[in-house]
């Protein structure tokens, strides 16, 4: 038989095996100034190095270096940097057994630390039990081993003895569970549950199995069957509440376990973990089946009215001859009457002899029906399917237990009247029956023969339950998914106590001296981490020579073989004044020419004016000290082209002649067309009430 495991291979690593990333070396393994007093009374260099990792291992991860174990070379190289020693002198470490033993034993009454003991192993047994109560998880079990020793200044074991603690932490952590949830149970009633396991002859399966794979489609005889089988599960008599006895992890353990094991198998398991199988199955598929069976009359609900919408339409679709053939004596009837009214005639008489007054009567009752179909309200037409809607919905109705969050909610006190109706197997209803709950058009239906109409009652009354199920006004007892609001959160009760145990688990310490001494410890591992980057030359963008700090030169993105190449490109163009440059493009170009007249829409007379206005707003000059460097050009030329031509627009459409200007050179072709952008085809989705309309950005 294969050894049973608690731990992954790499979870098995991650408890004892030395760590080898800078953060965790900074971390663990950074020496104090005590620590290397105490490491600097041995002798040798090698044996300072044997003893200073024999230090650092029992401090993480807790263990003692093994007989011939090498550390990687990371640690090795990072401790031996801290006592000035050579990483390959640990080779040299502990050829005799003996110095290894004699710097453990002294090491121990240096950190103040021990073997663990029996009474450490009982401990970490009982972490390990208590972590098992509420995950099964071998990790996390592990962990909490782990965790007991460290806590109780104890070596850590073997790691085959912690997986070992583990393992029997767990068995009597579900050993436990089982215990607690059938403790109350009295046996007879537990031995009947095995009877679910055998096969029962009237259904050919057993009740396990039945159970188990109840129908989902949305149908009149699946939700009777789901009706079947939560009331055969309620005769079993077994209270949900014990759940609440076992722990969330523990109870979605067993509930997998439950999951995946076929009645053949659980006869094969021990009398108190099957039958805890069972309970747990039983509880569940209660819970399971109520939501579906509550689930589903929604769904028959909706179907229901939305076949009646779709009987509706087709009804329409086929009596559009019928409706043809009426617009047509419609039209002909006005025809005859006008006729009638401009000759001065007898209107009857002229209908009778164009139409015909027989064939007008004739064709009244169908017309009659035409109207009724067109304006047939949705409940009316719903209605007409009562009869599949009675097979399923007394069931229905009888299998649960509905509340509302309102006092004297009517629509409860309807669900009663139903209920007994139902029960009475009466088919009639009361003279008076709670109406509140529905809408005055359904009222006025309901109540258009004098009485009320027990089938149009009963399919408004079943809407409207279906829109308070869906929007959680309604509940179900029994139910996971359609309980209150308050049920889906922690118990004030469980949340103070995991408040003052610190187990909320929200990320920020609740205790301020706490608080502060992690962030002392995150400041002094920052700083240790700082220090030993700045020893070993690996900071980023800076160094420390003989004491002085030296930052590294931003190194340029351009290759420098494009510097080059620029540099000689540059060399080749001829030095050029800027104004000189300006008239040039306006010569290749015409750009200047798009500096408009404010109001005549003239371009400008002047055009070193104009061009001199450009530079001045370039430059930030003024119009002045712009006149002063230019020849021929006096200050209130440029005012005046400023003032009336230099606008936002005309700036933008002087651009745009440049541009398109771009676009004929062959350069640009390395560019693109200009045709398509980077961003085209991104959809940016609006936010806030944009976003409902389904607005971009």
């Amino acid at each position: 038989m294969a050894k049973r495991k608690l731990l992954k291979d790499q979870d098995r690593r991650k408890l004892v095996d030395i760590p080898v990333d800078e953060d965790n070396l900074i971390r663990h393994y950074s020496l104090s100034l005590a620590d290397r007093l105490e490491i600097e009374l041995r002798r040798r260099n090698h044996n300072r190095l044997g003893f200073a990792i024999q230090l650092c291992l029992m401090r993480y991860p807790g263990r003692v270096l093994g007989a011939e174990e090498t550390p990687p070379r990371a640690m090795l190289k990072y401790v031996a940097d801290q006592i000035g020693a050579a990483p390959d002198e640990f080779a040299l470490y502990a050829r005799r057994e003996e110095t290894r033993r004699d710097h453990m034993a002294r090491l121990m009454v240096y950190l103040d630390t021990r073997s663990a003991t029996l009474q450490d192993r009982r401990a970490a047994l009982l972490a390990a039990i208590q972590a098992a109560t509420m995950s099964d998880d071998g990790a996390a079990i592990a962990s909490s081993t782990v965790a007991a020793f460290r806590e109780r200044g104890a070596l850590l074991p073997a790691i085959d003895t912690i997986e070992r603690i583990g393992l029997a932490g767990r068995a009597i952590a579900r050993r436990r569970a089982e215990r607690t949830l059938i403790e109350d149970i009295p046996l007879d009633r537990l031995q009947s549950l095995d009877r679910l396991l055998e096969v029962d002859p009237s259904i050919g399966q057993t009740r396990f199995h039945w159970l188990r794979s109840a129908p989902e489609a949305p149908a009149a005889s699946n939700l009777v069957g789901l009706t079947e089988r939560i009331a055969f599960l309620r005769r079993l008599e077994i209270d949900p509440e014990l759940q609440a006895r076992v722990s969330s992890g523990r109870w979605d353990q067993m509930i997998r376990e439950g999951n995946a094991t076929p009645a053949w198998l659980a006869n094969d398991f021990n009398a108190s973990r099957r039958h805890a199988l069972i309970v747990a199955q039983v509880i569940k598929l209660c819970q399971k089946l109520t939501d579906d069976a509550v689930t589903m009359f929604i769904k028959l609900m909706g179907k229901l009215f939305s076949q009646a919408n779709n009987r509706k339409k087709q009804r329409q679709m086929d009596c559009r001859a019928n409706t043809a053939k009426a617009l047509r004596m419609f039209l002909d009837t006005i025809t005859a009457l006008q006729s009638a009214n401009d000759h001065g005639r007898n209107a009857l008489d002229v209908l009778d002899q164009k139409v015909g007054w027989d064939r007008l009567l004739r064709m009244k009752p169908e017309l009659e029906s035409m109207v009724d179909d067109n304006e047939a309200p949705p409940l009316t037409v719903a209605a007409e399917q009562y009869a599949t809607v009675h097979k399923y919905i007394g069931a229905f109705l009888q299998a649960f237990t509905f509340r509302s969050a309102h006092r004297h909610d009517p629509l409860l006190a309807a669900i009663a009247l139903l209920k007994r109706l139902y029960a009475e197997k009466r088919r009639t209803l009361p003279d008076r029956v709670p109406l509140t709950h529905l809408s005055q058009t359904d009222r006025r239906l309901i109540f258009e023969q004098g009485k009320p109409d027990r089938r149009l009652y009963e399919i408004a009354t079943l809407a409207a339950l279906r829109d308070r199920l869906r929007s959680a006004e309604i509940w179900v007892a029994g139910s996971r998914s359609f309980r209150p609001i308050d049920e889906h959160l922690m118990p004030r009760s469980t949340f103070i106590t995991m408040k003052e145990e610190d187990r909320l688990g929200l990320g920020v310490q609740g205790d301020g001296a706490q608080w502060l001494a992690e962030a002392c410890q995150m400041l002094e591992f920052n700083l240790q981490r700082l220090a030993y980057r700045a020893r070993s030359g690996s900071l980023e963008g800076v160094r420390l020579e003989a004491g002085t700090l030296i930052v590294t030169p931003t190194v340029g993105d351009v290759p420098a073989a494009a510097e080059e190449l620029n540099a000689k490109v540059s060399d080749m163009y001829p030095l050029v004044e800027v104004p000189d440059l300006l008239r040039e493009v306006h010569e290749w170009t015409g750009f200047a020419d798009h500096f408009t007249h404010v109001r005549t829409g003239d371009v400008p007379k002047n055009v070193s004016a104009m061009l001199a206005g450009v530079l001045a707003d370039a430059t930030n000059l003024g119009p002045k000290r712009m006149a002063g460097a230019s020849k021929g050009i006096s200050a209130h030329q440029i005012g005046w082209m400023r003032t009336f031509h230099a606008r936002s627009e005309t700036y933008r459409a002087a651009q745009a002649c440049i541009t398109d200007v771009h676009t004929q050179h062959p350069h640009s072709r390395l560019w693109g067309n200009g045709t398509t952008s980077s961003s085209d085809g991104q959809f940016f989705r609006a936010s806030d009430r944009a976003a409902k309309r389904g607005d971009i950005n």
